[in-house]
């Protein structure tokens, strides 16, 4: 019989295969003294009935009175930015006494329903009670599967546009660019290009309306070849910069959507025998190690990324405990800090 929450139980599933509960619980202990086939059936029939392990509800703590865990998951490699989150996440977890286990997953991962099912099933049997993902590209497949294991979610800095129903954190892009592009006419320049990240992503977006924004409010002209577009890496960067700078009426200033993007388009500047800011002025966005470490410093804008892995990490165990949030997307406001990457115009 179910249990009365609709939840499937492990009588249910042993009823299913018409085996043992201890033949079921062996199986979800990964004991070896299973039949090949008998295992294969109760994993199978443990899909189908979307088991999940019960576990205790309360905040900051786990089965037992062990302490609560909560899944940060990232998107592909660990950049500068990752790292930021990261410690925001840790720094929040030791001040309210939650274990944060780290895992990743390949970006445009794509698994079978059923395969999807078990991951999410097995986070829940393992403890965790939410979920963080970091630039989340999870698919429709993956959030139904969290929900059914009764998982709640916390997405930073969503890639895709978040739906109603999908808790996010992240920051004022719009305001940051514009903020950044601001600076760049205040000295003098017109001729301003953007190089961003993925076309359809939500911050990429947001901050090209700001970069587009100033630019309208000024006066100044975007030409279609001013409008990069990339992944937000360093090579991006790089290869980006080139092109405009090889343009019959290269940009004299170049806003950058990361830090990283910034740092690529400096080395295209050097690469050619010129230097930032004499020939070209250059702003960045997160303010990362790299950012400070960049020749010149970069001017950026700032995004309180710590700050966003703790909200976010405070926030997945509100969910946990079953608290009502006054809203599902949390923006935390961004700053220019300016260095010596920018300069008035020559």
């Amino acid at each position: 019989m179910p249990a009365k929450d609709g939840r499937a139980t492990l009588a249910t599933v042993a009823a299913s295969a018409g085996v043992s509960v201890a033949t079921v619980s062996k199986v979800l202990n990964g004991r070896n003294d299973v039949a090949p086939a008998t295992r294969a059936l109760i994993e199978s029939l443990l899909d189908e009935h979307e088991y999940v392990a019960r576990r205790a509800d309360a905040p900051g703590r786990g089965t037992a009175g062990a302490r609560s865990i909560v899944e940060l998951i990232f998107h592909g490699p660990l950049t500068a930015y990752c790292m930021e989150i990261l410690q925001g996440v840790l720094d929040a977890g030791v001040e309210a006494g939650v274990t944060v286990a780290v895992s990743a997953r390949e970006r445009g991962e794509r698994s079978p329903r059923e395969h999807t099912a078990a991951w999410a099933r097995d986070l829940a049997s393992a403890g965790r009670q939410a979920v963080v993902a970091v630039v989340n590209e999870l698919t429709a497949v993956e959030l139904a599967a969290l929900s059914r294991a009764g998982l709640p979610l916390v997405v930073i800095d969503p890639l895709n546009l978040p739906r109603a129903r999908v808790t996010s954190v992240g920051s004022t892009n719009f305001a940051g660019g514009l903020a950044a592009t601001q600076h760049l006419l205040s000295l003098g320049h017109r001729r301003i290009a953007y190089i961003g990240g993925p076309v359809t992503a939500a911050c990429n977006q947001a901050r090209m309306h700001g970069y587009r924004a100033a630019m309208e409010a000024a006066g100044a002209r975007v030409p279609k070849a001013y409008l990069r577009n990339g992944q937000f890496r360093y090579r991006n960067g790089v290869d980006e910069g080139a092109v405009l700078l090889n343009l019959p009426q290269p940009p004299t200033a170049v806003f950058a959507g990361n830090d990283e993007t910034a740092a690529g388009v400096i080395e295209a500047v050097r690469a050619r025998g010129l230097r930032v800011p004499d020939d070209l002025s250059v702003v960045g966005f997160d303010d990362t190690h790299v950012a400070q470490l960049a020749s010149p410093p970069l001017t950026t804008v700032r995004q309180p990324l710590r700050q966003m892995g703790g909200v976010a990490l405070r926030t997945a165990i509100r969910l946990a405990a079953g608290e009502k949030l006054e809203s599902h997307h949390v923006e935390l406001a961004t700053e220019l800090i300016v260095r010596a990457s920018t300069a008035r115009c020559p």
